[in-house]
């Protein structure tokens, strides 16, 4: 598995990083059209799996956006959104959560389980993992927020070496369901279990002051460096929820998070073992 990667010339190199890393808890949340890819998908899941093997906790959340627009548009309904967060009506719900609970949460879970690892698929809604409201004050738009977190059954599973595997979506006390932006349910979820670190795997190599330019990457951003790129209007649209996900993950405890792009074969090894990485880290 090792054997690839250019920055991992020898396990001696990254000894100190599984060291440090082994035992402690790892929410990396999976989304963006780098799903769809097949080939990338099966690394991802192997880099999981090496993740597991020494001894570090994954919770993996997983989102599914290319996913639900694929059914969208099979169906004629036009896809929305506003400030990076998908706007969900009543039939795109219905899409959403078969699409969530019912195509990629059980593909992800097939796939993991395929290794010596007893993945399990949940969403928010199994055991009250997540109560869910209304984001905006709306009756016709599904897009929901966090309002409590059941965190014992995520420890639960992370005390007997169940890998969680988690959709997205919840529901309300009336048994309404809601689409949760992915983002901040993993960087929720992060902060509930007091994890070391936050990983969003996405389409974008990180925060950069270019986006046309890769190489204007900002490897290490501060909450207050954020805010005035957030001024700056450097970082905007689909960005915002990440880079907002990952403050919120490190200003209650988290100790670090990151922005990795997927497309990157082994990207998630290179960010989490070798010193240079190649996403954007955000500290507090």
């Amino acid at each position: 598995m090792l054997n690839n990667l250019r920055d991992l010339k020898s396990l001696s190199n990254i000894t100190p990083f599984i060291n440090n890393y082994s035992g402690k808890i790892f929410v990396v949340k999976y989304g963006g059209s780098v799903m769809k890819n097949e080939k990338l998908q099966i690394q991802f899941i192997k880099d999981i799996y090496f993740l597991s093997s020494i001894g570090i906790k994954v919770v993996l959340v997983h989102g599914g956006g290319p996913f639900i627009n694929d059914w969208l548009n099979k169906l004629s309904i036009e896809p929305k959104f506003e400030n990076g967060i998908r706007i969900t009506d009543f039939e795109t719900m219905k899409i959403v959560e078969m699409v969530l609970i019912g195509q990629v949460n059980k593909t992800l879970v097939s796939l993991m389980n395929t290794f010596p690892v007893n993945a399990i698929g949940i969403s928010g809604k199994d055991a009250n993992l997540v109560v869910a409201s209304k984001l905006f004050d709306s009756s016709h738009n599904f897009v929901g927020k966090v309002d409590s977190v059941n965190i014992n059954i995520l420890n639960l599973l992370l005390d007997n070496h169940y890998l969680p595997i988690i959709a997205s979506v919840s529901s309300d006390i009336y048994g309404q369901s809601y689409n949760i932006n992915a983002d901040t349910f993993a960087s929720i979820l992060s902060v509930y279990l007091g994890a070391n670190k936050l990983i969003l795997v996405t389409d974008t190599d990180g925060v950069m002051l270019d986006i046309s330019d890769s190489t204007t990457l900002i490897s290490h951003l501060t909450c207050p460096k954020i805010s005035k790129l957030k001024r700056d209007n450097v970082i905007c649209g689909g960005m915002i929820p990440k880079v907002d996900s990952c403050v919120d993950a490190v200003s209650n405890g988290v100790f670090s998070a990151h922005i990795i792009n997927g497309n990157i074969n082994h990207s998630l090894l290179i960010e989490l073992f070798t010193d240079k990485r190649c996403g954007s880290m955000v500290t507090i």
